[in-house]
């Protein structure tokens, strides 16, 4: 069994930047796929980013390409995605997940049935 924990949501301004933190346990997830999605209130949980093991190999949303970038720790076990130039429409609460692969692929799911780990959400407040 594995546990993801989100942190490094808030509130902040448009334009403003947070750098939110996926901290793993219970297993080793140095090989699987961590993603992270958000859901906004009335909406459904949308992808925005993945990083594969290889470093390189990650993939975004087209609404936050060139704002956002994922990056991960292995050593540390936790993936962070550094938010920039933070728009009202990226309010939401933000889940990260991970998806059990190993070193023979870096292939990314994009969507949530290709994850089989999930955290409870931070929740992201941005103002106009």
């Amino acid at each position: 069994q594995g546990n993801l924990v989100e942190s490094g949501g808030g509130l902040v301004q448009a334009g403003g930047s947070l750098r939110l933190s996926c901290a793993a346990s219970g297993r080793t997830f140095s090989s699987y796929v961590i993603g992270w999605f958000r859901q906004a209130p009335g909406k459904e949980r949308e992808f925005v980013a993945a990083a594969a093991w290889s470093p390189g190999s990650t993939y975004y949303a087209d609404s936050v390409k060139g704002r956002f970038t994922i990056n991960r720790d292995n050593a540390k076990n936790t993936v962070y995605l550094q938010m920039n130039s933070l728009k009202p429409e990226d309010t939401a609460v933000h889940h990260c997940a991970a998806a059990r692969t190993d070193y023979s692929s870096i292939f990314i799911p994009e969507g949530l049935n290709g994850y089989d780990y999930w955290g409870q959400g931070t929740k992201v407040t941005v103002s106009s």
